[in-house]
């Protein structure tokens, strides 16, 4: 049986309540959509038509009554209070000055791009034949401020037309790809502030120490600077009039970056054989080799495990 509509008259409810009966003439008469009665208590806006705000101080049922959300007594509840604020005393940051966010100890790098390097080197700012260091960067404008030394990063990667050999602080692993795939040579070197300043005044070669000068990869580098037949640091500072030695890293930090020959650092040579880099870890290949044969457990007679 259909459901009973209250309220409405008893004619009309028949009507609504009959079966609908098709008819040949019925496209002439027009139709009434039918539905059933449960339709009217299911009827809503659309879901983004209608936003219920919060209504605040309405009572504790509704999870936002009594002090509206802002809590219980203080300056909070009647307004914003701005960061950092002590009650109207002199603030801390004033008593006490700014402290912290910032490394002191962080090498700050200046970064240079291959791409800039070889349109320094169209230009004929720099020779592409004699070794590019932080003093040729500087000089030619490459670079403006040489800071705690050079970065070279591959933004630009193929576009070298020539082998450059460079020594520099650092370099990224896609820099050293470029260069090398070009032909060219890379060498990092550590250096200091003051060191810096010494090459920039001529008073320090740009690369040679003690540490380096009889390493076989650095003897290309050298000759291409001019050095003299006997390579060795002090044969180059007499002829050359330097004053002062280039310093060597004193900090694990710096002695194993170097130590590293995918960085190419200078002291890379410096490493036995399955040696790391690393001067507290051995590497997987070191404790292989130093672990020995290992003995096979043998059981008397016996037990049989």
């Amino acid at each position: 049986m259909a459901p009973r509509l209250m309220g409405l008259p008893t004619q009309l409810q028949k009507f609504i309540a009959r079966p609908f009966q098709a008819s040949p003439l019925a496209f002439l008469v027009p139709q009434f959509q039918q539905r059933g009665a449960h339709i009217l208590s299911s009827l809503s806006d659309n879901p983004s038509a209608y936003n219920k705000r919060i209504r605040r101080g309405r009572g504790p049922a509704s999870g936002k009554g009594k002090t509206s959300g802002r809590g219980h007594k203080g300056q909070g509840q009647h307004g914003k209070v701005p960061a950092g604020f002590n009650g109207g005393q002199t603030p801390d940051i004033v008593v006490h000055g700014e402290r912290g966010e910032k490394n002191l100890f962080a090498l700050e790098m200046a970064p240079v791009n291959l791409e800039r390097i070889q349109d320094w080197i169209d230009q004929g700012r720099i020779d592409p034949t004699r070794p590019i260091t932080v003093r040729e960067l500087t000089k030619s404008r490459c670079i403006h401020q040489h800071k705690d030394g050079v970065k070279v990063l591959g933004g630009g990667e193929g576009i070298l037309k020539q082998p450059i050999h460079l020594v520099v602080s650092r370099i990224s692993s896609s820099a050293i790809t470029a260069i090398e795939a070009a032909g060219g040579s890379v060498a990092t070197r550590f250096y200091t502030r003051s060191a810096i300043r010494h090459i920039m005044a001529k008073e320090s070669h740009p690369f040679i120490s003690m540490a380096w000068a009889a390493e076989s990869g650095s003897q290309d580098l050298l000759k291409a600077d001019g050095a003299p037949e006997e390579l060795s640091e002090a044969n180059v500072m007499k002829e050359r009039g330097f004053r002062y030695r280039l310093p060597d890293p004193t900090r694990r930090r710096d002695i194993e970056y170097y130590r590293d020959p995918a960085h190419r650092g200078y002291l890379s040579h410096l490493l036995k054989p399955m040696e790391g880099p690393s001067l507290f870890f051995r590497s997987p290949e070191e404790r292989k080799s130093t672990a020995g044969v290992k003995k096979e457990k043998v059981l008397p007679e016996n037990r049989l495990w």
